[in-house]
């Protein structure tokens, strides 16, 4: 391995560094306003394409909003999602792992059985459910990724536990009277970190298509607020006449997801020595 990390991980960080940059410099990136309508620029295609202008980038849609835009604004309703799911799912996840691993008995049972049924139960329909319930908004999107990520914390954290709780440092610690709380927190959570970083970037990429799906459905964000997917879904009807409406966002949607991905696949490799040396044998 040439340097500290690998050259898809600096890939990867520049994608995710660039939407970041989109999502919080939205309102000065931006080139027009994301919801205006213009019926006279309807159906602009990108301006490498015949028929295409300096005025609208990536083109327009059939309502004539400005593609660029619209993907710019997008990338905050995508990663807001992302990161606020990605930490929901990580509170309520890795408290149950904890509890779960650390104390088992009738706490990992009840807990295991929760996760059993969390996982039993469709997520379309829990969203539609939700939805219903509650009105399709960006706040619900975020309650209902995570809520049903969860889940995937809690049994990773609770299988490290179960390792980790009967290591001598934790014999040693209950043997000097050190609370379980703080036994917790200063000798268990610190040697799960790692495989948390992981999960979270792995995550995060899931909830973004979670997202994206549900918007594409019309349980999620709501127009006008341009969000990946109610841009996928306003461009089904043109995908043929005009292919930029859906294939622009979409790219949007698969480079993120895959610069987390990559991502969370280098930090995996880098928190396992084993795989990091065979790298680095590879490497030589």
């Amino acid at each position: 391995m040439r340097g500290r990390y690998p050259k898809k991980f600096i890939f990867a960080a520049i994608i995710i560094g660039v939407a970041i940059l989109c999502a919080l410099l939205a309102p000065w990136l931006a080139p027009c306003d994301p919801v205006r309508a213009d019926l006279s620029a309807r159906l602009i295609p990108p301006f490498f394409q015949k028929g295409g202008n300096w005025d609208h980038l990536l083109g327009t849609d059939h309502i004539g909003r400005d593609i660029l835009s619209r993907i710019i604004y997008g990338a905050r309703v995508s990663l807001a999602v992302g990161f606020v799911s990605t930490f929901v799912g990580f509170i309520i996840g890795g408290l149950l792992g904890l509890l779960s691993g650390y104390f088992g008995g009738k706490a990992d049972s009840v807990i295991t059985k929760m996760m059993d049924i969390q996982l039993s139960f469709p997520f379309i329909l829990f969203a539609i459910f939700v939805v219903g319930v509650l009105g399709p908004n960006l706040i619900n999107v975020i309650i209902i990724c995570g809520v049903t990520r969860w889940v995937m914390f809690a049994r990773v954290i609770r299988g490290e536990v179960l390792s980790i709780r009967e290591k001598e440092f934790i014999e040693a610690a209950r043997g000097i009277g050190c609370s379980t709380p703080r036994i917790l927190v200063r000798h268990v959570f610190p040697n799960i970190i790692s495989s948390v970083l992981v999960l979270a970037t792995l995550n995060m990429g899931t909830i973004i298509v979670l997202e994206s799906t549900l918007s594409f459905l019309g349980v999620g964000v709501q127009p006008p607020t341009p969000s990946w997917g109610n841009m996928l879904n306003d461009g089904k009807a043109y995908m043929v006449q005009a292919w930029w409406i859906t294939a622009l966002p979409g790219i949007a949607i698969m480079l993120v997801v895959l610069s987390a991905n990559m991502i969370g696949d280098t930090l995996s490799d880098l928190a396992n020595p084993y795989t990091k040396q065979l790298m680095g044998s590879f490497e030589k």
